[in-house]
């Protein structure tokens, strides 16, 4: 076999992983032609083949030199010219089985060595099989698809990370886009905090805060009253103990307890919680402390200053935040008297400040679902995000006030785990109809350094249980080093594009085989659009192209040059859309 033109050289050292092979000065070419193809003597990161009767023993290049990685005191003197290669052991395939990764017999020394060609790539990655999808083609093979089992992929959660401009926007919809193609009854919830997406899929339905058609809204009683507290008024969990934080849980208990007549179905009023997602008037909430801050009573004494001994004027409109207007209270010990019941002072006027803020319209006024007079319900909200005709939901938060992504991504995600959860056993949703979960920019609202984040709370508890309730998560992120640990220990797949940060690079790296780490070595050098693909959904970790596609996501550079090379007509009324968007955070268009 050593006439064969895949020829390559010899063994000449075995270690428990690793391969010294010494390249065969008979080589014609550092660059054969071989069945019409180009193939690259010894380039970092490609497949050799070594041959044992019916066995291939396959692996990956991990370096080259013009030495031994081992000089020892009576090692065959060295010919000028001759070249090494290091071999990283991968797999084997024995006969007409499959590849198999691990190594059940290894070469020895003077055991031929052989280049992989096409044909040998198609043994090792087999035919696309069903429950499959092809993400890309092999780096080596511009014929060969690399495909991922999908199952793994969505249950055992994956990440797309790369450094800024290397293509995680083009492959977030590569490999979105076999899966709401190939399969009709996939469901996707995308969370995208910049906007970027739907240009890409112009068939999923985007909910997008203003939009007339489909407006994103999330209703305020969707918090559990930890995030309402803290929210609303700034409140802590940790403030349990102070009597305001008592009677405002109890105030919150209360107009909750007042509306179990949902369309939904009847609420046992025993069962509700302040927690409980049960819709209630936030501006009455509002008018009921301004009440009690501002009365003036006819007794002196606390106990005594009730409803009936209040001194009313007008009871004010709660609806357009006018607060109730009394009798003046006397300077002196005469009546009436001034509220002692000052223990909403502080909260009042934090919630007041909330409510007026058109912002957070998206959360005090949603659109028919303001409160338990309103025409829909949580069924109608979550049908709307994963129900329909439409297989992918995209949630575009870029009008969301920064200060409050983290909780919009958290209450998005628990409620959306929530259904998963108790609707597990139900023929249309949970175990039966699996979902997955995808979160754009992940590192800004996933922080490890967060220790009071709402949303890595809700979503490292889909990484850890999710996938027993039919919960698949996807993180896209340009640092993964910043991302909760909890979260990047659950990750079964990496799809790592170029990455310039060692300590981004690092977790990757970890996810990895220890005999892999040559490819890992990679991840800095990759071309745009590339990616070394890592974890439980595929074979073996590989170097991939992804198809440039289109439409695209709206995060590709701006031409620079060619804008630059305009000239721009200037006149000081060409920023009033600029400043009046600012001012309403939110764009008029065109």
């Amino acid at each position: 076999m050593d006439r064969d033109i895949t020829f390559l050289g010899h063994v000449i050292r075995v270690d428990s992983g690793v391969v010294e092979v010494e390249v065969t000065d008979s080589l014609p070419s550092s660059a054969p032609i071989i069945n019409g193809r180009l193939y690259k003597i010894g380039q970092i990161g490609t497949f050799v083949k070594m041959p044992i009767g019916n066995i291939n023993i396959y692996g990956i290049v991990s370096s080259v030199s013009n030495s031994p990685s081992r000089d020892e005191e009576n090692h065959v003197k060295q010919l000028v010219g001759s070249r090494f290669l290091s071999v990283q052991l991968i797999g084997e395939k024995i006969g007409d089985d499959d590849f198999e990764k691990g190594i059940g017999t290894y070469p020895t020394i003077n055991d031929e060595v052989h280049i992989v060609v096409e044909k040998d790539l198609f043994d090792i990655y087999g035919q696309k099989k069903s429950g499959s999808i092809e993400i890309g083609k092999h780096s080596s093979s511009e014929n060969l698809g690399v495909n991922v089992d999908l199952h793994n992929l969505i249950l055992r959660h994956s990440a797309v990370v790369g450094s800024t401009g290397s293509g995680k926007s083009n492959t977030i919809v590569s490999v979105l886009k076999p899966i709401l193609n190939d399969y009709d009854g996939s469901r996707v919830v995308l969370v995208d905090p910049h906007g970027e997406y739907a240009s890409a899929f112009p068939d999923a339905k985007v909910f997008k805060i203003n939009d007339l058609a489909n407006p994103l809204v999330i209703p305020f009683w969707l918090m559990n009253f930890d995030e309402l507290a803290f929210f609303l008024v700034g409140a802590n969990p940790e403030d349990d103990q102070r009597v305001e934080y008592r009677m405002f849980r109890e105030l919150v208990q209360n107009y909750k307890k007042e509306n179990c007549e949902l369309k939904s179905g009847q609420v046992n009023k025993n069962f509700v919680t302040a927690d409980s997602p049960i819709p209630f008037n936030i501006r009455k909430l509002w008018h009921e402390m301004n009440w009690w801050l501002n009365a003036s009573f006819s007794e002196s004494v606390k106990d005594k200053q009730t409803k009936t001994t209040a001194k009313v004027k007008c009871i004010g409109n709660f609806e357009d935040l006018i607060g109730s207007s009394f009798e003046p209270y006397a300077m002196g010990q005469e009546a009436p008297y001034k509220s002692k019941h000052m223990d909403y002072y502080s909260y009042e006027k934090k919630l007041l400040a909330r409510l007026k803020d058109s912002r957070y319209d998206f959360l005090f006024n949603p659109r028919d679902y303001k409160d338990e007079t309103s025409l829909k319900d949580l069924h109608n909200l979550l049908n709307g995000w994963i129900g329909g005709k439409e297989k992918l939901t995209i949630l575009d938060l870029s009008g969301v006030p920064f200060e409050i992504l983290d909780i919009t991504v958290g209450l998005i995600t628990r409620f959306i785990y929530d259904s998963m959860f108790w609707g597990r056993d139900e023929e249309y949703t949970g175990k039966k109809r699996p979902l997955l979960l995808a979160y754009e920019e992940a590192h800004v609202y996933l922080n490890k350094n967060e220790n009071n984040s709402y949303s890595k709370r809700a979503v490292e508890k889909i990484f850890k249980e999710g996938r027993k309730f039919g919960v698949g998560a996807m993180i896209i992120s340009q640092r993964p080093s910043e991302i909760s640990e909890t979260i990047l220990a659950q990750v079964g797949t990496f799809l790592a594009l170029r990455l310039t940060n060692s300590s981004d690079q690092s977790i990757v790296k970890s996810s990895a085989p220890d005999n892999l780490n040559s490819l890992m070595d990679l991840l800095s050098s990759l071309r745009i659009g590339e990616a070394v693909v890592v974890g439980e959904s595929i074979k073996i970790p590989s170097r991939i192209r992804i198809k440039l596609n289109n439409p695209r996501p709206s995060s590709e550079d701006p031409k620079l040059v060619e804008a630059w090379s305009k000239d721009h007509t200037e006149n000081e009324d060409n920023y009033k859309k600029v400043v009046t968007n600012i001012r309403e955070q939110k764009f008029k268009g065109k």
